[in-house]
């Protein structure tokens, strides 16, 4: 690009920025995301910059530009995010009295719960037995001991004494 370009394009830059950077905000919801998305646009726009017959439409060109661009950094984060059987080990609490309180109150949860339930709930999540071995030990259909525990959760999570 000769010298008369890169002042036409850094003359553009100069005066559209706080525009183009608005832009770039509302597709992120973040200022700093919103900088490097700017930036990471305007340096497909310089390279581009001879192609770009109609002044006009560079306004255009570079939100295309950004649009593309967090389109393949949405993509590219999907791909670092994969979904498990099992989940991840929750970090440990520094705070002992804080693990205190919550087993305290999942605890108090538990004994409210209707007997079979908390039954269910018990053995699938304590003892870590599948829905077809307590079917088994229960005498009852795997159909009725999703259901139970859907409901116990359920009721569970509707438990204000859970709430922080």
């Amino acid at each position: 690009m000769n010298g008369s370009r890169q002042e036409e394009f850094r003359a553009y830059v100069a005066e559209r920025r706080p525009v183009l950077l608005r832009a770039a905000t509302q597709l992120t919801s973040d200022r700093a995301e919103a900088e490097d998305l700017l930036q990471a646009a305007l340096a497909k726009t310089y390279l581009a910059w001879d192609r770009i017959r109609d002044r006009g439409a560079v306004d255009g060109y570079v939100r295309r530009a950004m649009v593309n661009t967090q389109i393949s950094w949405w993509r590219r984060q999907k791909l670092d995010v994969y979904p498990t059987e099992q989940l991840p080990d929750r970090p440990v609490a520094d705070d002992h009295t804080d693990q205190t309180e919550m087993r305290d109150a999942l605890s108090r949860a538990l004994q409210r719960l209707p007997e079979r339930q908390r039954l269910t709930v018990m053995l699938r999540y304590y003892e870590d037995m599948s829905e077809r071995e307590i079917a088994q030990i229960l005498g009852v259909s795997v159909g009725t001991v999703k259901s139970t525990v859907s409901r116990a959760i359920t009721k569970l999570r509707n438990d204000e004494a859970l709430l922080p």
